[in-house]
């Protein structure tokens, strides 16, 4: 039996190198980049800054399903190849985010997951594609929302469980996992990997597969950490 029987990945900056709030921003791209690497390196909540940035943006449907287009373009090399070994070994995954669901969706269907398997923030469109607003009540436009997320998956997601991610928002959910594995390939936050069991500093998310079977020794393990 594998060691882990559930992987849970967030999205922006872990499965893709990109994220995908600020690739929408075009002329905002630095204010929004700079809200959004406050709200991952847990200087402010999450609820302080999800509306502030979408308002900022106002994306319509084709700027989102344009963003979908490049996290698939901008996937961390050898993602896919990944994700259909942890699968093959009968290691159940999922996706977390606090990215926007129509983007997110594009590239886990690329993926090969279903969209059952997959969490993250909708937001509303009218007829003309136009933006209306987002889904204020999803927990993962705010502070602690992916351990409540977790906590309510932990009905029908097998165990022991394994989250991968690069941002406060993910160490928040360090309890509701067995083991929280800092992703530090794309972005390196001090908090989140000192706070984590494991650290993956390469950009191959390739030890993921090691550490889900249970191969990879106390020396391997070493290695991976920082």
């Amino acid at each position: 039996m594998p060691e882990f029987r559930t992987v849970i990945f967030d999205c922006d900056s872990t499965l893709s190198r990109i994220e995908g709030v600020e690739a929408l921003a075009s002329e905002y791209r630095s204010e929004v980049a700079a809200l959004t690497e406050a709200a991952m390196s847990g200087i402010v909540p999450l609820e302080e800054v999800y509306g502030r940035r979408l308002d900022l943006i106002q994306p319509t449907m084709a700027d989102v399903e344009r963003v979908g287009r490049r996290y698939v373009a901008e996937r961390v090399p050898g993602v896919e190849d990944m994700v259909a070994r942890l699968r093959r070994e009968g290691i159940a995954v999922r996706v977390l985010s606090g990215g926007l669901l129509q983007a997110v969706l594009v590239l886990t269907r690329f993926l090969g997951l279903p969209d059952k398997d997959v969490a993250a923030v909708e937001i509303r469109f009218d007829a003309a594609g136009r933006y209306l607003g987002f889904d204020e009540a999803s927990p993962l436009a705010r502070a602690g929302g992916k351990e409540e997320v977790l906590l309510r998956w932990g009905r029908d997601t097998p165990g022991p469980r394994m989250l991968v991610g690069d941002g406060a928002t993910d160490l928040e959910a360090k309890d509701a996992v067995d083991l929280f594995v800092a992703y530090a390939g794309v972005v390196s936050r001090p908090a989140v990997v000192a706070g984590a069991d494991v650290v993956i500093e390469e950009l191959s998310l390739e030890p993921i597969v090691g550490l889900a079977l249970g191969q990879t020794d106390e020396t391997a393990r070493t290695d991976i950490e920082a």
